[in-house]
């Protein structure tokens, strides 16, 4: 098999029937077309009717002409792709969220190069933009639901526009993601109507931006209205450490309420508080963050707060598109959750 080569069109071919270099010429002129249209149908313009659009693909599948992405750099100074550096990729949340990168991407005719983060030792932006920026992308996202060496210090390399799914804010860089912070205030505000003054909090593990933010959220709403904050216990988002932490909790005869990380920990909390004879929601009320077990536990009556993960990726690729465009600017998006009422929490007097 010859191997691929680049032709002076900008494009690469395999030079399936005589192993020299195919040109958008030798597609014209099998395909019965100008070269023009070869050039329209390449590039995905629509001003080609669906008949010539299927003769020319046809001649380029028997010639074995494809575009690269090298020629389309040379031509519109674009590739046409995003780069995406995530912690994780397995983890439901970032699922979602690459779903709505990729769902935008493709929209805007966005391909999406994905690399993970290496947690084997410290986490550098500076050292995964370099690497991102070996290949053919034309800016780049990181999604750092962890903690970063050098965030605060990180420079965007020049040319390449740069995103950040993250609560904290960055001088240089947009930043995007779900209200971490106003969740757990937004929680507090919701059992404080319900009669709720002794409401503890499960928290996610140490060193989790997410978590930090969850807890510092439902320490200042508490400390605004005025009630104690119990110092929290920390989980490892896990449902068997909600149980081992729920059990501590089950003793604390003056909690009337739980807010818990995450769904998984509430879940394994509930359990036992169950088991050790507290009721939910009649002696304790519970509500989780981030709605994630619909289809996964049957019946879930669990309260908690959702967030729309795929929509927060498509506005990660919207603010990526406008400053790819020269129309962005650095800014801080925060995007609200909303509380999904089940029944895990009742009313006091």
């Amino acid at each position: 098999m010859s191997e691929p080569v680049t032709s002076s069109d900008g494009a690469a071919a395999t030079g399936a029937r005589s192993g020299r270099a195919v040109s958008m010429a030798d597609v014209a002129r099998l395909a019965g077309v100008s070269r023009q249209t070869v050039s329209r149908v390449v590039n995905g313009q629509s001003c080609v009717v669906e008949e010539t659009r299927k003769r020319v693909m046809e001649a380029m599948d028997e010639l074995g002409f494809y575009p690269s992405f090298a020629g389309r750099s040379l031509r519109g100074g674009k590739y046409g792709c995003i780069g995406l550096c995530m912690f994780d990729i397995t983890r439901a949340g970032n699922v979602a969220t690459l779903d709505g990168i990729v769902s935008a991407a493709r929209d805007c005719k966005y391909a999406v190069t994905l690399v993970e983060f290496d947690e084997g030792g410290p986490v550098r932006l500076r050292d995964v933009a370099r690497r991102l920026a070996e290949l053919p992308v034309d800016g780049m996202v990181f999604n750092t639901n962890r903690a970063v060496e050098d965030f605060e210090e990180f420079e965007p390399l020049q040319g390449l526009p740069t995103i950040i799914i993250s609560m904290k804010e960055h001088p240089r860089c947009t930043t995007i993601d779900s209200d971490q912070y106003g969740c757990s205030t937004m929680v507090v505000d919701y059992l404080r109507e319900r009669g709720h003054r002794h409401i503890r909090h499960l928290a996610g593990p140490a060193g989790s931006i997410t978590a930090d933010f969850r807890l510092q959220g439902w320490r200042d709403a508490l400390d605004t209205a005025g009630l104690e904050a119990v110092e929290p216990l920390r989980g490892d988002w896990t449902a068997d450490s909600g149980y081992e932490l729920g059990a501590k909790l089950a003793r604390d005869e003056e909690m009337t309420a739980l807010y818990v990380a995450n769904d998984q920990m509430a879940m394994g909390a509930m359990t036992a508080l169950r088991i050790h004879g507290r009721r939910v929601p009649e002696d304790v009320s519970v509500v989780g963050v981030d709605d994630s077990l619909q289809g996964m536990v049957p019946h879930n009556t669990l309260t908690t707060v959702r967030f729309d993960l795929r929509e927060r990726g498509r506005r990660t690729f919207d603010q990526f598109f406008a400053q790819v465009s020269g129309e962005g600017s650095v800014d801080a998006i925060r995007l609200p959750g909303e509380i999904i009422e089940r029944s895990t929490v009742a009313r006091r007097a």
